[in-house]
């Protein structure tokens, strides 16, 4: 049986958060399968454009320019929020949901007219071997180390 969890918050645009892996159960990892944005402030009377990235590296790139060849990128989203009915609202999301995760995770948003971005993030474990955890391990401190 899959066991799963939701991590959840309200982070400032521009502002980053740390997804905080350590204590968790020894020979267990975890994938990501669900990343999501949704605005803060004002929905009803504004227009929205919150972005967000989630990365294993030591450091994040901003979320509007993310790179596909960074080897520590999970996930990344958009959310916009037209004030015209003439536009729908548009999201997207794009999850490597194949990367173990062992270790903690830089998240940072940003929100064109400054306001806070709520996200969630809903993740599974995986329970795998000793050799496979060490695989892992070395894998994202290789990647959070460069």
């Amino acid at each position: 049986m899959k066991k799963e969890f939701v991590m959840r918050g309200q982070t400032k645009s521009g502002q980053q958060e740390v997804l905080n892996f350590s204590g968790y159960k020894p020979g267990y990892a975890y994938r990501m399968t669900e990343f999501q944005l949704y605005g803060s402030t004002g929905l009803g009377a504004g227009n929205f454009s919150g972005f967000g990235i989630i990365t294993a590296a030591k450091t994040t790139t901003a979320p509007t320019d993310p790179n596909f060849n960074d080897e520590g990128l999970i996930a990344v989203s958009m959310f916009q929020l037209p004030t015209s009915p003439s536009y729908p609202v548009s999201s997207q999301t794009i999850v490597n949901d194949t990367f173990l995760i062992t270790q903690n995770l830089i998240l940072m948003v940003q929100e064109e007219n400054g306001t806070p971005v709520n996200w969630q993030c809903r993740f599974e474990s995986v329970k795998m071997s000793g050799p496979e955890e060490a695989t892992a391990n070395y894998k994202q401190f290789t990647i959070s180390d460069g």
